[in-house]
């Protein structure tokens, strides 16, 4: 991709000024939790969040959850103004689910939309998962090189996806992750300790089953690569693939049969939640 501006990621500022809003509101807390006194790492334990929820939010790149502005209000002495904001962050945050370039835009309200998911990687952590330092250092080392503003957009964009693990009632999420995906050291260090903990939070939280497939294993289902499972809600569950920026949506029952026999035999062979979970702490420990 060239980065010309028919090819960029729209981001919500380019459609609708969505993106104004969660700015707006990022500032808005920002100053209310320094008028508090708080550091980001006091309101994210105030508010049994993760630091980097509370950080992505205040620079504009996370999309606070309409129901956290309304929890937030209290704590931060906010006087209503942040909840008198749920409506418009609601209705916001429906639409920036879907604000994704062309080729990826089916998959994303697929996604948004879908009542089961299920995550197969195998190169790096995957986009609900990153953080957002490392999911600018993917986007910085890839080649051919993308301009910053392109880089920003998609960072956003990733970002804007991850709304759907807030959302209540849970949509089931599983990840099964190779073991070399959390070895990387993406972005350096610092980058790669904040993401392992980042996923250890994720995988802690009871709505997401995370799995680690290790590579002690002398064989293995699915060779091919990164795959992912969604269900719709009333209808069918398919599957989607991206080799090199080309993906596939997979509706046809016998190719889609083919990749959930394929996932649940990974599933079989991976280290349990608690054992992925206490791989990941190791990692930790060992940085």
């Amino acid at each position: 991709m060239s980065g010309n501006e028919e090819e960029r990621p729209e981001r919500p500022s380019e459609v609708d000024g969505t993106a104004h809003l969660f700015r707006a509101l990022g500032k808005q807390i920002k100053a209310l939790r320094r008028n508090a006194g708080l550091s980001q790492a006091e309101l994210a334990e105030i508010a049994h969040c993760s630091e980097d929820l509370i950080s992505a939010i205040e620079r504009g790149v996370r999309v606070p959850q309409p129901d956290f502005l309304v929890q937030l209000d209290p704590i931060l002495g906010a006087g209503g103004v942040l909840a008198a904001a749920a409506d418009d962050a609601r209705e916001a945050v429906s639409r920036a689910r879907v604000r994704h370039p062309d080729w990826f835009r089916s998959f994303a309200k697929a996604e948004a939309e879908a009542v089961a998911l299920h995550y197969y990687e195998v190169q790096a952590v995957p986009g609900l998962l990153q953080t957002h330092a490392y999911a600018r250092a993917v986007m910085r080392h890839r080649r051919p090189v993308w301009d910053e503003e392109t880089i920003d957009k998609w960072v956003a964009d990733r970002m804007a996806r991850q709304t759907l693990l807030d959302k209540w009632p849970p949509t089931t999420v599983s990840f099964v992750l190779e073991e070399a995906v959390l070895r990387r050291p993406t972005g350096g260090l610092r980058i790669h300790r904040e993401q392992l903990r980042h996923i250890a939070d994720v995988a802690g939280r009871r709505t997401v089953h995370l799995q680690v497939m290790p590579l002690a294993k002398d064989d293995h289902p699915s060779l091919d690569g990164a795959f992912t499972l969604l269900t719709p809600k009333g209808r069918r569950e398919v599957a989607y693939t991206e080799i090199y920026g080309h993906p596939r949506l997979i509706t046809d029952p016998e190719e889609v049969r083919v990749y959930t026999e394929r996932y649940g035999i990974l599933r079989s062979q991976a280290l349990s939640p608690h054992e992925s979970l206490e791989l990941i702490e190791k990692m930790l420990g060992e940085l």
